[in-house]
């Protein structure tokens, strides 16, 4: 392994349109907390659709979301973690060279977002769940081709309602997610924004990687140039990853293990 500290960019140059970022969980709160924050982001936006396929994806991200939250009190889970990173953050005020009004900022944010967490209560998923109307669809959503509208009559006719009646049913639906996800989508961009980021060349389009034992990583983020035409397979758990770059082919052909060196950043996450 190769580092090079001063040819590491930041977060925000690692986003821009020269890399391809890509993110692997390497824990189960990680991985749950990920596909809910994709799963509500689909939902918001398919929400605001003006077509009932817009609407369909929309309630299909919603049912998603509470399946992945019925396997686990994710709630209490998100509240305690909310709990420490305001710990956290508190103790960073005996730090002369903090910037005191951000730190400010992020404790309130992070306040606020507790509070209306805990404020939406422990059942605050249960009308969601005790729906006969989503429970339906829910339901014949395992079946392939299922929710066809001969299959669910009243989910029909609910989608050829106007564009800004199921936009408002949608709305109250998420209202009841936003407070965890909102929190969620928090604790990801801090978890995110603390992460080390490193220089590295993938001899032979492999890297392995071993981390701290007393210091575990949740989230490994690998970015390659876009112009590579190269993405990464990665494997791993909170102690060591393994990283094989892969070359595009196109939808027709099977990705080939890249052979020749490839430089790449890597961004190790331990906040969560």
């Amino acid at each position: 392994m190769s580092e090079d500290a001063s040819a590491s960019p930041t977060l925000t140059e690692l986003a821009s349109g020269d890399w391809l970022v890509f993110e692997q969980p390497l824990s189960e709160r990680m991985r749950a907390y990920l596909r809910i924050d994709f799963l509500y982001n689909q939902a918001l936006y398919h929400a605001h659709a003006q077509s009932q396929w817009g609407s369909r994806a929309s309630v299909t991200s919603l049912l998603d979301i509470l399946a992945i939250t019925s396997r686990a009190d994710t709630r209490a889970d998100v509240l305690k973690e909310l709990e420490r990173q305001i710990a956290l953050l508190n103790d960073y005020r005996r730090r002369s060279e903090v910037d005191a009004d951000r730190l400010q900022s992020l404790i309130t944010n992070l306040t606020r977002l507790r509070s209306e967490l805990y404020g939406s209560g422990s059942a605050y998923l249960q009308p969601l769940r005790d729906s006969g109307f989503l429970s339906a669809i829910r339901h014949r959503s395992a079946i392939p081709g299922g929710t066809c509208d001969f299959d669910l009559p009243d989910y029909s006719y609910w989608l050829n309602l106007s564009s800004e009646a199921r936009e408002t049913t949608l709305k109250t639906w998420l209202v009841m997610l936003r407070p965890l996800c909102d929190s969620i989508a928090e604790l990801l961009w801090l978890t995110r924004q603390g992460g080390r980021v490193r220089h590295e060349t993938a001899a032979g389009g492999v890297f392995n990687i071993t981390f701290e034992r007393d210091n575990p990583v949740h989230l490994l983020r690998v970015a390659v140039p876009r112009e590579l035409g190269i993405f990464p397979e990665i494997s791993g758990s909170h102690y060591r990853a393994s990283v094989r770059f892969v070359r595009w082919h196109g939808t027709d052909n099977r990705p080939q293990q890249a052979t020749e060196n490839v430089p790449c950043q890597i961004t190790s996450c331990h906040q969560l």
